[in-house]
C-alpha cells in the first residue's frame, strides 16, 4: 500500500476508487539535504507529503535565518497562506535531510475537495489538526522557557533531535547556539544524577 493511502486513512475512509483517482494526481520528488523547496517571496503551487527525510521552515530577518518549524514523515506540508490564497510565501521549506516527498498541484488538489468527499473529509481535517498544532507552539513560546521547549522535544520527538543541526534547534527554541549548549550540558547532567 502507498505511504500517502496509508497516512489518508488515518483521517478518514479511502474507498479504492478514490485512491485511484488522488495517486494519479501524485508526483514522486526526491530531493537532496539542503535543496529548498519552496523561497520565501514566491507562490506556493503544491500540495507535498513527506514520506522520508525531514523539512525545515524558516524565514530570513535581517540575513537570518529563523526557524519556525520542522516537518517529519509521514505528513503532509505546504506554505498554507501561500497555497490557499496565491499570496507569497512568508517562509522557504527546506530539506534537511535527503528526503523523498510526494506532490501535487494546487489545481488537483482543489479539484479533487469536489470530486470526492474522502478527499474533502481528509482535507478539513488536516487543517484542524495543523490549527491545533500551531496554537500549541504559540502557547508554548509565550508560556514556556527555551529550556523546557527543550526537554518536551526531547521527550516527545527526540528522533528529530538527532538529525536537526543545532543552529537549527536553537534558532526555533528562540537562543543563540551557545546558550542551546549550555542547556543542553545542564539538562543532560541533571539526567546522570537521578
Amino acid at each position: 500500500m502507498h505511504a500517502f493511502q496509508i497516512y489518508i486513512t488515518q483521517y478518514t475512509t479511502l474507498p479504492k476508487g478514490d485512491w485511484e483517482q488522488i495517486a494519479t494526481c501524485l508526483t514522486e520528488r526526491e530531493y537532496s539535504k539542503g535543496a529548498i523547496l519552496l523561497e520565501e517571496g514566491k507562490i506556493c503551487r503544491k500540495l507535498y507529503f513527506l514520506e522520508s527525510g525531514l523539512m525545515h521552515y524558516y524565514v530570513n530577518r535581517d540575513g537570518r535565518e529563523v526557524t519556525k518549524y520542522f516537518t517529519e514523515p509521514p505528513y503532509c506540508f505546504t506554505s498554507q497562506r501561500s497555497f490557499t490564497k496565491d499570496l507569497p510565501a512568508g517562509e522557504s521549506i527546506q530539506a534537511i535531510t535527503d528526503s523523498r516527498v510526494w506532490e501535487m498541484s494546487k489545481s488537483d488538489a482543489f479539484r479533487l475537495l469536489d470530486e470526492l468527499p474522502s478527499w474533502n473529509t481528509f482535507v478539513r481535517t488536516l487543517i484542524q489538526e495543523v490549527q491545533y498544532y500551531t496554537e500549541i507552539i504559540l502557547e508554548d513560546l509565550q508560556n514556556k522557557t527555551a529550556e523546557e521547549r527543550y526537554a518536551e522535544m526531547i521527550a516527545e520527538r527526540n528522533a528529530l533531535l538527532e538529525q536537526v543541526p543545532l543552529k537549527y534547534l536553537a534558532s526555533y527554541l528562540g537562543i543563540a547556539p551557545q546558550s542551546l549548549s549550555r542547556i543542553r550540558k545542564r539538562f543532560y547532567e541533571r539526567q546522570k544524577n537521578r
